[in-house]
């Protein structure tokens, strides 16, 4: 055969046979290594690979096992792991680009050519087996671990979706999640005086508190039904000193500060009285109120009531087969990749691929399109997709040079 890199068949053990073909610059390469250089693992014969082997037995078997399949903390399965991708990785440390020590005293003597045998060898062994144990259960979306909670605790108060409609509670939608978040602390530590709050928040942890506030940052806004006192035209005059914090019409574009629109007038209205006489400390608000008589704090307040809220710029959380699906696009079905450039995710080591999607989103370990991608990564997410993809059955991938024309 002749060393083509235009056309690569790929026998791939994923429902069948899948045929694919990979042209040149098909991905990004390091620099220090040059266009089809990765590719040459696929030609190695079984001598390179018997070399392959030699060198994994003396260098690379205490953290990665001489089969490939790993039982170290943090170190990644090999075995069966795609040919050019090992390579591309070997280079990457081989350059420091990778900033593992210990991988790069492993490999920073090597030559090219054994780089390409020890990685042809780990892609030659059959991959690991997915776990027989039972998965670890997904961890539930945030958003309805938050419904769930404000159904319970807070609806009777704040509306079922947060709409208040009892003159002096506040509407919790319109706000963003930064200050809802803040706020349920403050009245959990007491910087807010508010028992019946302080109570309620009392044994809220931080992940609760965070779901609930994406919970109410996600539904529709709409204004509080609740009566409002006060001449909302006079309150436009007074509005005019509030915009450069609140917005002209009361939406924020501070996710720190909150929007004003559509909320219960009676609520605002009290939270005005409680800066002006300082228990709740904000030395702004404080001076601000300072000037305001009550029949000025009513206009203020059915001004702001009188305005169309708007819901913050929140994403709703992606599922864990919503992020999947994303995934598989590179890294193919299951995460069995079927370009040699592109890693293997199924069967992968769960602590090795929580580490990888932490380092990505660090930017510790650099990659653009992974940058991207993980940017939008909770805690959650992480341990879902790595269970996920741990849990894939792997698929060994034949990749064979044809003819050139």
């Amino acid at each position: 055969m002749q060393r083509s890199t235009k056309n690569l068949l790929i026998l791939a053990a994923i429902a069948g046979a899948a045929i694919a073909s990979f042209g040149p610059g098909a991905t990004a390469q390091p620099a220090a290594v040059r266009p089809g250089d990765e590719l040459r693992a696929l030609y190695a014969t079984p001598g390179d690979i018997a070399d392959g082997k030699r060198l994994a037995e003396s260098s690379c078997k205490n953290c990665h096992n001489a089969n490939g399949i790993s039982t170290t903390a943090n170190a990644p399965h090999l075995a069966g792991q795609r040919p050019a991708y090992l390579y591309l990785e070997l280079k990457a440390y081989q350059s420091g680009a990778r900033g593992d020590s210990t991988m790069n005293t492993a490999v920073k003597f090597l030559s090219d050519d054994a780089l390409v045998k020890v990685a042809a060898y780990f892609a030659s062994l059959d991959p690991a087996p997915a776990p027989t144990a039972a998965p670890a259960p997904a961890k539930p979306d945030a958003a309805q671990v938050g419904k769930t909670l404000a159904t319970a605790a807070c609806a009777g108060c704040h509306g079922n979706n947060g709409v208040s409609q009892i003159p002096g509670i506040p509407s919790m939608v319109g706000l963003d999640p930064k200050y809802l978040v803040d706020s349920m602390k403050a009245y959990k530590n007491g910087q807010r005086k508010h028992d019946t709050m302080k109570s309620m928040l009392a044994s809220v942890n931080d992940v609760a508190i965070n779901n609930l506030a994406l919970f109410y940052a996600l539904q529709p806004a709409a204004r509080a039904k609740t009566p409002v006192a006060g001449d909302p035209t006079a309150g436009k005059e007074a509005a005019a000193s509030c915009g450069g914090c609140h917005g002209d019409l009361g939406v924020s574009g501070n996710p720190a500060t909150p929007s004003l629109a559509g909320q219960d007038a009676q609520y605002l209205v009290a939270a005005l009285q409680a800066y002006k006489n300082g228990t709740r400390a904000d030395e702004t608000m404080k001076g601000l109120a300072a000037a305001l008589d009550d029949n000025a704090m009513k206009n203020l307040s059915a001004f702001y009531a009188a305005q169309e809220p708007k819901a913050p710029n929140v994403r709703k959380p992606l599922t864990t087969e919503e992020w999947t699906q994303r995934c598989d696009r590179c890294h193919g079905l299951n995460g069995n990749s079927t370009d040699p450039r592109l890693p293997m995710l199924a069967s992968q080591r769960v602590d090795y691929l929580q580490r990888v999607l932490h380092d990505y989103r660090a930017r510790t370990r650099k990659s653009t399109e992974m940058a991207a991608m993980s940017d939008g990564l909770s805690e959650d997410d992480i341990d879902n997709l790595a269970n996920h993809y741990a849990r894939q059955k792997a698929r060994a991938v034949l990749f064979v040079p044809l003819p050139g024309k």
